[in-house]
């Protein structure tokens, strides 16, 4: 067998599977495009297990090693593009970003001043 066309074909999946995860917006088809380029490293890893006659087939353990993580990698990651779109109706990934905590508001030695002054002025009014 020649290593070269498995290995071609493995580049052009790899290939369009990245354009996917760098181009699209729509976080379904940026996780088909990561099962596609994991795809790529499956193919690989088989090709290559062939062309060097492993006795052990190690190539082939990874690959479904690998086969088992993308599996658990696109049960998860449905679950929370499902969510998202729940929340948000939409599952644009350019709008993933509003969902990290805001930062947090900078507290200055002036800040606990004000509550301290307004404090002060209610107890004067009490008395």
């Amino acid at each position: 067998m020649h290593l070269v066309y498995p290995a071609v074909l493995a580049a052009l999946l790899f290939s369009i599977g990245l354009y996917g995860v760098l181009a699209r917006r729509n976080a379904v088809l940026v996780l088909i495009s990561v099962e596609l380029m994991l795809n790529a490293v499956n193919l690989n890893l088989v090709a290559f297990d062939v062309w060097l006659r492993d006795t052990l087939r190690a190539g082939q353990s990874l690959t479904l090693f690998t086969i088992a993580v993308a599996a658990a990698e696109i049960g998860i990651g449905l679950a929370i593009v499902l969510q998202v779109y729940r929340n948000r109706a939409g599952s644009n990934v350019d709008e993933l970003r509003d969902l990290a905590e805001p930062p947090p508001t900078p507290t200055g030695a002036g800040a606990g001043s004000d509550a301290a002054e307004a404090d002060a002025d209610k107890a004067e009014a009490a008395a």
